[in-house]
Order: structure tokens, then C-alpha cells, then sequence
């Protein structure tokens, strides 16, 4: 029998269809090796080392001296270590390999991440005033792997790793320019983590973590522990990732690709319906949203789409997939409050989970594989289906949930929770948290610049006795922000808490302010538009306004 014929003939070892690989496609056909001379091969990440440093004479850098000595200061460490590394290469006589390696995984996660920040830049403005910072990191990202590459190996495979994991860092967590020194400390932690922390997974040996949601669990555990949070744009991320119109459908729709070809489909809607429906069921007990202004808030579900869905951190089996990301959604459910009850900022609740998750998808492989769950195993359906013929099943089933829960306000821009009316409602019947959370939203309404909502929140405060002083300065801002009543109310407070406080409608100067929710500013401010969103919000006496004259 010839070679040719043997070759033919031998049977071929193939994956069961009932669990698709979980990289699937993530490798291209081909890629290209160069084999260097150490000056030739370390004169690359010199050039990204130069590029770092050439940060220093923009403008916005030169004029902060901290953030001039952040880029300063890491390029000098990786100039130093490029040195070294240069050094200690020609005594050995070593040959360096430049591997040059485009993998779908690392590019279409990068583009759905790049869009987000593009979209979302387009309605909060320091996202694109950080681009350079942004362009900052990928220079420094560059240049460390490289250099932790070759001081290990002889190989460096170059692509667009750093990409995604930068992208995804900004995505959640940037320090204020006057920390900016961390940020490149928690990039330089990522790429160690994945080149240092590893384990064998079913015969391949591989990083353990997501080198982005690791070095973001480790800083956001370091920032709770020295109550330093207020360093970081992390509650400001949270909130403005809102901004958007229609944010829900377009991460929904960045999410389809990677959902195609790599198969996470089943992590990202468990995820969301695990937290969906536990959302209904607290509801359906207290009344009120346990995120208060969305059964999902929108960070979460950023993190549902594009933050622990790393096909190579995850588990492989089906079932087990299913599992991982329902420990996701519950994991974010219970961080939530017990960051709110310890009294720490609560924007980290989808960021502290991801390595233990990480750490247990052995385990969770294991339980999804085990005799026990065999009954209920995804895999045994559809046996004859190819791969990314079951991706696509599982995408149709994935477009059909989120259809519905957009439907029911599930998902959206206009779910109840965002507006003033439901709580001043929920408030009125003394539901769960009802009557501190709507204290928070007038707060909020008269710190930027609303009349009505000062007086409202004055009033709250005053029959609740919960600030009798605070609620004084509520009624004199109310009073010079142009709301006569704040003004009267000023000299009915007093201990006890049986004062009537004056109330009226809000004003067409406060319904810009109010109405927005949690949602950007509202541009088309116009009476009839104002008008009708308060009718759609519920304010009373709004609907069939005119904005005339005589409005209120």
C-alpha cells in the first residue's frame, strides 16, 4: 500500500459534534515566521518603546506632570529592559522568530469593542478626548509582550492580540490622568498574567485568565480595599455607557459575529437571563427594580457581551458554557448588594467574578459532563448539526429572547425604573428602598440645576428627618434657582416632621432636567416634546399639553 493510500485510509480523530470547539475558525489558514537577528528583531519593540515616549510631547501630556512622568517613566523601564534583553541576546548568539499570526478571534473582538467606544464617545465626550491614552496603552502593550515574549522564548507571534484586551480595559476602568502610572501597571499585569499563569487544558498547555478581566479584578479588589476608587472614571463609565440611544441593540448586534464563529452564544444569554429573571422575581415580591433603573444595567451587559466571554478562558462543553454564564449573571446579583450594604461603589460588580470563573470552567467541564446532568445536556440535541450550524441555532433562539425581553422593556431605553414617577409612586407605598433611592434621583435633578426637584428633595428630607439641615440648603437652592415655593417652604421646617411643604408641577425649565432619567441630555427640549415625555413618564397633568402659553 503506498503512503498516499495509508494517508487515506487511516481513520482521522475528530471532536464529537455535541461539543464544538470552542476556538472554532479562531485560527487562520497560515501564518508567517521570520527568523531575526536579535538587533533586527528588538529594534521592534524599541520602535514601540520610541512611540511611547513620543507621547511625551503632546500637548495634554507635557502640561500634567504626573501623566508626563507615567509616560516617561514606563518607557524608560522599557527601554531598560529592551537593553538588557539586547544584551543578553548577542552574548548567546540567539536568533529570534517573529511569528505573524491575525486570529478572527483577537480582530472581531476588537472591532465590537472599538464600536462601542466609538458609539459611546459620540455621546460622552472624554471617551474621545482619551484616545490618545488609549493609543498610549496599545504602544506600551506591544512593546511588553514582545519583551516578555522573547526574554522566555525564541518566539514572539505578532497580531491583534493587544488590541482586545486594551479596548477591553477601557471599556470598564481608566485612572485619572494624575494616576495614569496604574493604568499601564494594569496592562503590563494582564500580559504577564497570560504568559506566566498557565495550566494544561485537555493537552494544550494555556493561560489560565482573560488578560483583560484579570488585571481588572485585581486593581478593582486593590481600589475596594483602600477605599481609592474615587481615582479611577469607574462610576462615570457605569453611568454614561447609558448615554447611547438604543445601547442594548447595538451591543446586541456587535455581539452576533463573535457569537457566530466561536461559539459563546450560550454564555452571553444565560447570563442575561439568569439576571433577567431573577430581576422579574424581586419585582414580583417588592415592587421595585433591584437595579433600580433597569432589570440589566448596561455595564453588566457590556460585561455579558465582551468582557467574560473569551472562548479560551471558558469551558468547552455546551452545558458547561450554559452553567459559566449563569454564574456570571448570579455573581453580578450578588455583588451588587453586598458592595451597596458594605458601603463601596457598586460599579464593580461585573469585574470581581471573572478569574474565579475562570479558575473553575475544569470543574464546571466536569459537572456538564458528569451522568447526572446528561439528561438535561444541550449537546445530545441536534447531533447532525455542523458546528456553526448549532451557533446559528443557538443565535436564532438568542435574537427570539432578547425580541421578547425588548418587548417587554426588559432591555431598553425606556424602562420604568429610570423616572421619577414610579418612585415617587413606589415612595408613597413605602416599597423596598423606595423612598431613599427617589431622595438620590432629586438630589441628582437638583445638583444639575432643577428648581422643582430641590424642593422635592428639600421636602423629602424634612418629613423623613433625615436632614433637617440639608433639607434647609435644598429649599434655598430651589428658592434661587427661580421655584417660589422652595422659598416658603424654607420657614416651615422644623423637628417633627408634621410640616405640609408646599409642592407644584414642574416647570418647562425642569423637565429637561428631570425627564432624561438616566439616559444623556435631552436635546430636542422644545414644549410639545417635553410635554409628551412627561405624559410618557407619568407626570401628572402633562398629557395633551400644548406648551403654549399658560403652561406651567
Amino acid at each position: 500500500m503506498s503512503v498516499a493510500s495509508r494517508k487515506q485510509t487511516r481513520p482521522a480523530v475528530t471532536r464529537p459534534r455535541t461539543e464544538p470547539k470552542p476556538e472554532q475558525t479562531g485560527q487562520p489558514p497560515a501564518s508567517r515566521s521570520i527568523r531575526l537577528s536579535a538587533p533586527r528583531a528588538l529594534s521592534l519593540p524599541f520602535a514601540f518603546t520610541l512611540g511611547l515616549a513620543a507621547f511625551g510631547l503632546l500637548s495634554p501630556v507635557r502640561m500634567n506632570p504626573r501623566l508626563l512622568w507615567a509616560f516617561g517613566g514606563a518607557a524608560a523601564i522599557l527601554f531598560a529592559w529592551n537593553a538588557v534583553l539586547f544584551v543578553a541576546a548577542l552574548r548567546k548568539s540567539r536568533t529570534l522568530t517573529l511569528a505573524i499570526l491575525l486570529q478572527k478571534q483577537h480582530y472581531l473582538q476588537a472591532c465590537a469593542q472599538g464600536s462601542v467606544l466609538l458609539y459611546w464617545g459620540w455621546y460622552w465626550s472624554p471617551v474621545y478626548d482619551s484616545a490618545y491614552l488609549i493609543a498610549g496603552q496599545l504602544m506600551f502593550a506591544y512593546a511588553f509582550d514582545m519583551l516578555l515574549a522573547w526574554s522566555r522564548r525564541d518566539t514572539y507571534t505578532l497580531g491583534f492580540a493587544p488590541f482586545p484586551v486594551i479596548f477591553s480595559i477601557n471599556l470598564f476602568l481608566w485612572f485619572k490622568v494624575d494616576w495614569f502610572y496604574l493604568q499601564f501597571l494594569m496592562v503590563a499585569v494582564g500580559f504577564a498574567a497570560k504568559e506566566l499563569i498557565r495550566w494544561d487544558k485537555e493537552g494544550r498547555r494555556t493561560h489560565i485568565f482573560n488578560p483583560s478581566s484579570f488585571p481588572l479584578a485585581v486593581f478593582s479588589l486593590g481600589l475596594l480595599l483602600t477605599g481609592t476608587s474615587s481615582i479611577t472614571w469607574g462610576p462615570e463609565i457605569a453611568s454614561t455607557q447609558f448615554f447611547p440611544p438604543h445601547i442594548y441593540l447595538m451591543l446586541f448586534l456587535i455581539g452576533l459575529p463573535g457569537q457566530f464563529f466561536f461559539g459563546v452564544t450560550t454564555m452571553t444569554m444565560s447570563a442575561v437571563v439568569v439576571t433577567y429573571l431573577f430581576g422579574l422575581a424581586y419585582f414580583a415580591v417588592t415592587g421595585t427594580y433591584f437595579f433600580f433603573d433597569s432589570y440589566i444595567p448596561i455595564a453588566v451587559f457590556l460585561g455579558m457581551h465582551l468582557l467574560f466571554t473569551d472562548p479560551s478562558t471558558s469551558p468547552r462543553t455546551e452545558l458547561g458554557r450554559i452553567i459559566f454564564g449563569s454564574l456570571y449573571g448570579l455573581s453580578a446579583v450578588l455583588l451588587y448588594p453586598l458592595l451597596a450594604n458594605l458601603g463601596m461603589p457598586t460599579f464593580y460588580d461585573k469585574l470581581l467574578q471573572v478569574p474565579i470563573l475562570n479558575l473553575s470552567i475544569k470543574l464546571i467541564d466536569r459537572v456538564a459532563r458528569s451522568e447526572a446532568l446528561r439528561a438535561i445536556n444541550p449537546a445530545a440535541l441536534g447531533r447532525w448539526l455542523a458546528p456553526r450550524q448549532r451557533n446559528l441555532a443557538y443565535m436564532s433562539i438568542w435574537a427570539i429572547v432578547f425580541a421578547v425581553m425588548s418587548a417587554a422593556q426588559g432591555v431598553g431605553d425606556a424602562h420604568r425604573g429610570q423616572f421619577v414617577p414610579f418612585w415617587q409612586q413606589a415612595c408613597a407605598e413605602n416599597r423596598s428602598y423606595a423612598c431613599p433611592y427617589l431622595e438620590d434621583m432629586q438630589a441628582t435633578y437638583c445638583f444639575r440645576g432643577s428648581g422643582w426637584a430641590c424642593n422635592e428633595y428639600g421636602a423629602l428630607l424634612a418629613q423623613r428627618e433625615r436632614d433637617l439641615g440639608g433639607a434647609v440648603e435644598a429649599f434655598q437652592k430651589g428658592c434661587g434657582l427661580g421655584f417660589p415655593l422652595s422659598c416658603t417652604n424654607i420657614n416651615v421646617v422644623r423637628p417633627g416632621g408634621t410640616a405640609t411643604f408646599a409642592t407644584a408641577p414642574p416647570t418647562l425649565t425642569d423637565y429637561p432636567i428631570i425627564l432624561r432619567g438616566t439616559k444623556g441630555p435631552i436635546t430636542d427640549s422644545t414644549p410639545s416634546t417635553l410635554y409628551a415625555r412627561a405624559c410618557e413618564q407619568g407626570f401628572p397633568g402633562t398629557c395633551g399639553q400644548g406648551g403654549g402659553p399658560g403652561a406651567p
